[in-house]
């Protein structure tokens, strides 16, 4: 019996990322690529390229795009979300409209009509498939593993398999996972004696891979295997000249070929997505049963996708964002586009790339949000509703140059501070998590091959999938933060408190002001004003009441607080800021550039950020102490270990007794 490959390979990169980071991509893995694929045109394979990458390459490198136009023949086009987002993660409406874009987008450049769909990130939830057949889609990318975890046996999945719900049914071909994990990364003739054991017969007979493109060529050390040491043209020689291997596309296996079963498949991605997306809670008992019980993992099921709106704050806060400026009536194509772009997948999580830990795909998601706002043409004036779904309304405040949003269930903190000419959010700062991998990650010499030795043979390199080396030369701090690092936040601690502890939030907190809920007690269409009735817990609870209000005007932010306690000790009042700029290495504070920390004793301080060409100021009527420090994240990424300044930290602070009244102003020019 012969094995029917089904060969493709998925293509994406995040909306606006970095032009050199596209560019190196193209040269040295999708151009090469499809050079070699024009020399073999008995190799047909299929190809998912994302709208917003597809867009880039046809603006800005049209000999690839007119190559990739040439070779249409023997390539079978998938659609997906245009801006790649994942889509159950969005609303029917968008799901469509984003599908429908790039598939219209594929009809008008390759004359062929779209009959498969790339599914982001293999993200399956029954809910999809009523708008999937509204797009006239056939069949559907998903996992092994997606079966397997429905109880299906992992060596008779050679096909494809049928779903339903709602009357509409459609098809799905799942990847294999033993395909995924050896090519491109072990030898040719080791994959190809793979591929022949998918031989079966009549309709079980497919070896299904569908994997990143930037496999071949710019994963580690991908491109020297894949194209300087041939194994690509290699792989598509062997698998023409041999007989038991017929090189074919998904439509014609489902045109020629039955259903293997009807399925059902529970909500889920692939394996690995459940490891990454398992909440911290229970993520080492996880690790520990796949331990215990590898050789029976399929019945293991980690978390599901949606599950990154609860581990990081700050992906549910941009998710939700996009979904209230989806609810907006009447919006016209730009507004559409913009939001759809917000939609893109990349930002909102976390595995092996960097994805919520980068800030440059924050700012890219905020970019979008803020021209949305700015489109709404709202000058002044303030709305309210439970932008995040957490049952407390937040407050959102225009001004002609600034949008700013105050969540009361958050310690009353300023969450969105947006620059609107700049469409620029200070505010997008990042938490310190602790992450699992963190415990893996050792400190190596410079130039150090030590590690990557014990994965790498002379033929086949290590995979990231499953030898991901967590190793730095840098001396990284671990650090965790107990609360949301946002803004405005009210910290009660002692005299004895130090840059250090602050830096490593590890200072004594008495109140239970920093992140617990305050009460609105007033709003105007400019201001709003907080109060709290809680405690300093020093030795026993005193009752104290903390006032805040906020009061907002063009590209200023008034803000007074009152203390009042029956607390007589001598304590310490700390305000803190954290904001996030574009590039640090141009940024000074007080005339200062940011190192590891900063003190001053002062009433103003002054940041200059060249990069945006704007000063922030903060005013106080009374000389405070002022302590500074950036605050870096230690993430895991395709190359090792990350860490990453993810803004600055700002701390003014003011000893008081039984009661403390402060004014300040922050001013953006």
């Amino acid at each position: 019996m012969q094995t029917n490959l089904l060969f493709g390979i998925h293509c994406h990169q995040p909306v606006d990322n970095f032009d050199k980071v596209v560019y190196e991509i193209i040269e040295k893995s999708y151009k090469p690529f499809f050079e070699i694929l024009k020399d073999y045109p008995q190799f047909r394979c299929s190809v998912h390229f994302s709208g917003w990458l597809f867009e880039f390459i046809k603006n800005n490198e049209k000999e690839l795009f007119n190559l990739i136009k040439k070779l249409s023949p023997q390539i079978e086009f998938f659609t997906g979300g245009y801006y790649e987002p994942i889509l159950a993660s969005i609303p029917s409406h968008d799901r469509v409209a984003q599908i429908n874009k790039l598939s219209n987008f594929i009809v008008e450049n390759f004359n062929q009509k779209p009959r498969g769909l790339w599914l982001t990130e293999r993200i399956w939830d029954d809910s999809i498939i009523d708008d999937l057949k509204k797009c006239e889609i056939d069949y559907v990318i998903v996992d092994d593993y997606h079966l397997i975890a429905s109880g299906f046996n992992k060596y008779e999945l050679n096909g494809y398999f049928l779903t339903e719900n709602s009357n509409n049914q459609i098809a799905l071909f799942p990847i294999s996972k033993d395909l995924r994990y050896i090519i491109p990364f072990a030898t040719v003739e080791n994959s190809i004696n793979k591929l022949k054991e998918f031989a079966n017969y009549e309709g079980k007979n497919a070896a299904i891979i569908f994997d990143d493109g930037e496999k071949f060529g710019v994963w580690p050390k991908t491109y020297e295997k894949v194209y300087e040491k041939k194994w690509l043209k290699n792989f598509f020689e062997k698998c023409i000249e041999d007989e038991t291997i017929n090189v074919t596309t998904y439509s014609e296996f489902f045109d020629k070929n039955k259903a293997i079963s009807l399925s059902y498949l529970p909500t889920v991605s692939y394996h690995e997505m459940g490891e990454w997306s398992t909440l911290p809670n229970i993520s080492k008992d996880y690790l520990d049963l796949i331990h215990e019980h590898s050789d029976r993992e399929y019945l293991i099921r980690g978390g599901i996708w949606k599950n990154f709106f609860i581990k990081y704050n700050e992906s549910n806060w941009i998710h939700k964002r996009a979904l209230e400026l989806s609810k907006v009536e009447n919006q016209n194509e730009q507004f559409k586009d913009f939001l759809y772009r917000t939609q893109c997948n990349d930002v909102l999580w976390h595995g092996v790339f960097g994805g919520i830990y980068l800030p440059n795909l924050r700012d890219n998601a905020y970019k979008y949000i803020i021209k949305c706002e700015n489109l709404l043409d709202i000058k002044s004036g303030y709305t309210k509703s439970d932008i995040n779904m957490d049952s407390y309304e937040e407050y959102k405040f225009y001004t002609p140059e600034l949008i700013t949003i105050i969540d009361p269930k958050m310690g009353g903190q300023i969450v969105e501070f947006d620059i609107r000419k700049k469409e620029f959010n200070l505010q997008n700062t990042l938490t310190r998590y602790h992450e699992t991998y963190h415990n893996k990650i050792q400190r190596v010499e410079e130039n150090s091959d030590e590690v990557l030795e014990k994965k790498e043979s002379d033929e086949e390199i290590a995979t990231i999938h499953n030898d991901n080396i967590l190793a730095t030369t840098e001396d990284i701090e671990l650090f965790s933060d107990w609360y949301i690092k946002k803004s405005a936040i009210d910290h009660i601690t002692d005299r004895g408190f130090t840059r250090a502890e602050f830096k490593s939030c590890t200072f004594q907190e008495y109140g239970d002001f920093a992140n617990q809920p305050f009460e609105v007690v007033e709003t105007t269409q400019n201001s709003i004003k907080l109060k709290r009735d809680g405690g300093i817990y020093r030795i026993s609870k005193k009752d104290t009441t903390l006032t805040k209000t906020f009061t907002f005007e063009n590209r200023k932010i008034h803000s007074n607080i009152n203390i009042q306690t029956d607390e007589i000790s001598v304590m310490r009042y700390l305000l803190e800021f954290n904001f996030h700029f574009q590039d640090y290495e141009i940024l000074t504070v007080n005339g200062h550039n940011i190192g590891e920390s900063l003190h001053f004793e002062n009433s103003q301080l002054t940041i200059l950020d060249q990069s945006l060409n704007k000063t922030i100021t903060f005013h106080f009527d009374q000389c405070i102490e002022m302590y500074v420090y950036p605050v870096k994240s230690v993430s895991q990424s395709e190359s090792g270990v990350d860490y990453t300044i993810q803004g600055i930290a700002f701390g003014f602070a003011k000893d008081f007794s039984t009661q403390l009244d402060l004014k300040y102003t922050i001013e953006v020019q």
